[in-house]
């Protein structure tokens, strides 16, 4: 087994583990295991929301049962904000291009409650709640934009829908501020504008910054791979000079 903490990988809005395999495929040698959030999928009336992605994620990362480092893209940053906290093995919350937010903010929260333009919405409105889901008008430009045009489209085809309660349920917890936390910046995404990115990572103990769209694990695996494995190395030097 590696001695690098696993590396534990929760995917965004709209996709699922697959999205992850070309960054596997560069990390042959270290624990790599995925999250499959139950907010994404392609059968809308069976979505979980953003209390059933923390808790898929806490499961996961309690049964590995060794140090791990949690990486959460984009609205996966939320799910493992609330989570990462509740599980002691957690060593290093990763947020790629991702929702690092504070405890009473919701995803939808970040653009003032507004539905941003490449959301698709579909409100379901149901006894004081929002059971409906919303999709991904324009995937090609906001994720894709500089993913090679064949995988691109292939990735376009596998996306599914999101629950909208994943997106509007507060956090209660906010992992970054008791686990250590580094922020990787997609200085030409789409969908979080850089700004954005560059707010949200000031709360981060570390940033890294990567000249790439909103989906490096697709457009620059390699070079994702050796910022992630940069981290697993800090993380374990970190743990040591703490515990010295």
């Amino acid at each position: 087994m590696s001695t690098f903490p696993t590396l534990v990988l929760v995917h965004g809005a709209w996709h699922g583990t697959w999205c992850w395999q070309p960054l596997i495929d560069h990390l042959p040698d270290l624990d790599v295991q995925t999250v499959a959030l139950p907010s994404s999928g392609q059968n809308p009336a069976v979505l979980g929301d953003l209390y059933d992605d923390a808790a898929a994620v806490a499961e996961r990362v309690a049964a590995i049962g060794r140090p791990t480092v949690v990486v959460g893209h984009s609205y996966g940053g939320c799910p493992v904000t609330e989570a990462a906290a509740t599980v002691a093995t957690v060593h290093r919350v990763i947020y790629l291009s991702a929702l690092m937010q504070d405890v009473g903010d919701s995803a939808l929260s970040l653009v003032g409650g507004v539905y941003p333009p490449y959301w698709d919405v579909h409100e379901q409105p149901q006894e004081g709640a929002d059971y409906g889901y919303f999709g991904a008008a324009e995937p090609l430009e906001a994720l894709y934009g500089d993913v090679e045009p064949h995988l691109a489209q292939e990735s376009v085809t596998r996306l599914g829908r999101q629950s909208l309660a994943s997106v509007t349920q507060p956090l209660t917890q906010a992992a970054w501020r008791t686990v250590p936390s580094t922020y990787i910046l997609c200085e030409e995404d789409m969908a979080i504008p850089l700004p954005l990115q560059e707010a949200m990572a000031a709360r981060a103990e570390r940033t890294v910054r990567l000249r790439s769209g909103h989906s490096p694990f697709l457009s620059q695996p390699a070079e994702l791979a050796r910022v992630l494995r940069d981290e697993l190395a800090f993380s374990i030097s970190d743990r040591r000079s703490s515990s010295a």
